[in-house]
């Protein structure tokens, strides 16, 4: 029974490890250059995919090992998603500074503000796209456009703050005469030097992060090494009502960890 526990729980645990961003990006490539992609296999919900897990840990492991998986699962399925909210963040705050300088750059060549943010959005990062879209029609209809950026800036949780900036250098340079393409520029070197200053934190965070991860999976070593040791560690965890108790209690230990490791990074990175 031990073996095909583990045997088990090593299925699971390669079915939900996080697989490389590569395959997605040529897969993009493909739509973008072929079309629709309708041979590809899509992925079952999340929820099937956890319902399963959780009646393969009833099986192996007990009340108590579904406990945990949900504990464990929970907070890793929590870092997954601020990691990749952090990845979404990251890439709109670089398109808008591409976008914004291209931007000041069309204002520079001559072109009206209307003109320069339609060839600005053209290819910039949707984010960007969508804030100078904005700013091309608002303009073209003599309408408010630091107002319509700061509403716009309310409704985008990933550049909403960089866009308010460029509602407010619009405000300045119709306030004091002041030219648009110098503001627009400056915000755009800004919002680079704040990516280069985020890529040098995030590299210098790498280590703390992995030390985390290290000293989490730590009592599953543990466990691991008393099984070939033949402790039966596996057998007290699951055998009794004590031990489920504590694999219980040590998955709620290992998951405060993580979101406490997670919010002391959080905390440096704000």
């Amino acid at each position: 029974m031990t073996g095909t526990a583990v045997l088990l729980l090593g299925a699971a645990a390669l079915l939900l490890w996080p697989g490389s961003p590569a395959p997605r990006r040529v897969r993009g490539l493909d739509v973008v250059a072929v079309g629709p992609d309708t041979g590809s296999i899509r992925r079952p919900p999340v929820f099937l995919v956890a319902l399963a897990v959780l009646a393969l840990a009833v099986l192996v492991a007990g009340p108590g090992g579904a406990v945990a998986a949900a504990v464990v699962g929970t907070v890793t399925l929590r870092s997954r998603r601020a990691r990749r909210r952090d990845v979404e963040r990251k890439d709109a705050v670089g398109g808008l500074a591409e976008g914004l300088a291209c931007f000041a750059a069309e204002l520079r060549a001559g072109h009206p503000p209307a003109s320069a943010a339609a060839a600005a959005a053209r290819d910039a990062h949707p984010a960007c796209t969508r804030a100078l879209t904005l700013v091309e029609a608002t303009a073209r209809l003599g309408g408010d456009v630091p107002a319509a950026l700061r509403d716009h800036a309310a409704a985008d949780p990933l550049a909403g703050d960089h866009v308010r900036r460029l509602a407010d250098a619009w405000s300045l340079a119709e306030r004091h005469g002041i030219g648009l393409a110098g503001l627009a520029e400056a915000v755009a070197e800004d919002l680079r030097a704040r990516g280069r200053f985020d890529g040098r934190l995030a590299a210098q965070l790498a280590g703390p992060r992995t030390t985390a991860t290290v000293l989490a999976g730590l009592p599953v070593i543990g466990l691991l090494l008393g099984q070939l040791m033949g402790a039966r560690p596996w057998a007290v965890l699951t055998g009794s009502g004590v031990g489920q108790g504590l694999l219980v209690v040590g998955s709620v230990l290992v998951a405060a960890g993580l979101e406490w490791s997670a919010h002391l990074t959080a905390r440096v990175v704000q």
